[in-house]
């Protein structure tokens, strides 16, 4: 529900501070692991939770994520496996936001209005789908505006003045600000850029902006944090999952939110 999205901005606008938001891909590296670490992430500082659709072709995202995703597709998890996660989360958290974050095929698959109902059901608040890009999302959007949910897009370094009205145009909850060209994990764009294109993106949507992509460290989280109104990191999380297991994940995380908070 977009009202749970709205009301994390507002309390950490009227705090001065930027929100957190955490990647993890659902099902890595099995089911009970990434359950655990997903109902953990509320009390390790998270605003915000991205949870990731595993997918065979995953073209936004770099070998890190990538090679969560296969372990995820390994353990089992399908479309209806994340939105079941979902679920059992909102057993115990009924305030975190839950944003879904994948691609086309999987929701294409399940029928775009089939997938709104199931998404609405288990607690989920909207979805990113990277490859779907405006002109051939209204089949969604228009199945999401009968369940309440955030088609959230992506703003990008090369969305120029003419294209950035339609990439906003229907999008609710927050924009996604891509702050490099390239895949998930790579190095950050040009640090002095960041500011200028919130603002712009900012000023297009009237929504709050996150900034993601390339942001892997606290000192990182917490320049960008001063500019933008929100903070993605997944890359860094997932591999520290993957490298020292959820533990060390949860305290980088714990890390992570407190100098986003304290941008």
């Amino acid at each position: 529900m977009t009202h749970r999205i709205d009301q994390t901005f507002a309390a950490r606008k009227a705090a001065g501070q930027a929100a957190f938001v955490a990647y993890i891909m659902a099902g890595d590296p099995d089911r009970a692991t990434s359950q655990a670490l997903l109902n953990a992430l509320p009390d390790a500082g998270v605003d915000i939770i991205e949870l990731g659709i595993p997918f065979t072709d995953p073209m936004a995202d770099g070998l890190v994520i990538e090679n969560a995703g296969i372990r995820a597709r390994a353990s089992g998890t399908t479309l209806t496996s994340v939105l079941e996660m979902a679920a059992e989360f909102r057993k115990i958290n009924d305030t975190t936001p839950i944003i879904v974050m994948g691609y086309a095929n999987p929701l294409h698959h399940m029928g775009y209005t089939k997938f709104a109902a199931a998404a609405k059901a288990a607690g989920v608040d909207g979805a990113i789908i990277v490859d779907l890009p405006p002109e051939e999302d209204s089949d969604l959007r228009d199945a999401f505006e009968v369940h309440d949910l955030a088609l959230i897009r992506l703003a990008t370094p090369t969305t120029d003045a003419d294209r950035l009205p339609r990439v906003v145009a229907g999008t609710k909850g927050f924009v996604y600000y891509v702050s490099m060209t390239g895949i998930t994990g790579d190095s950050f764009a040009q640090a002095g850029s960041v500011k200028e294109q919130v603002t712009r993106v900012r000023d297009a949507s009237n929504l709050p902006v996150v900034v993601g992509f390339g942001v892997k460290t606290p000192e990182r989280a917490r320049e960008v944090a001063k500019d933008a109104d929100g903070v993605v990191v997944g890359t860094a999380i997932v591999r520290t999952l993957h490298e020292d297991g959820s533990e060390a994940a949860l305290a980088l995380i714990r890390t992570l939110a407190d100098a986003t908070h304290s941008g």
